[in-house]
């Protein structure tokens, strides 16, 4: 789920503030991984 929430917000259709809390730091960290840690603010 947290790598969907990733592409979703790589994509532009979500945001960071818009993912669960539940998952919010594993999302995170796929941004991280992906190289795009700027997302994940």
């Amino acid at each position: 789920m947290a790598v969907i929430y990733a592409t979703l917000i790589v994509k532009g259709k979500k945001t960071i503030d818009q993912v669960p809390e539940k998952i919010k730091a594993q999302v995170k960290q796929v941004l991280i991984d992906l190289e795009v840690p700027e997302l994940a603010e």
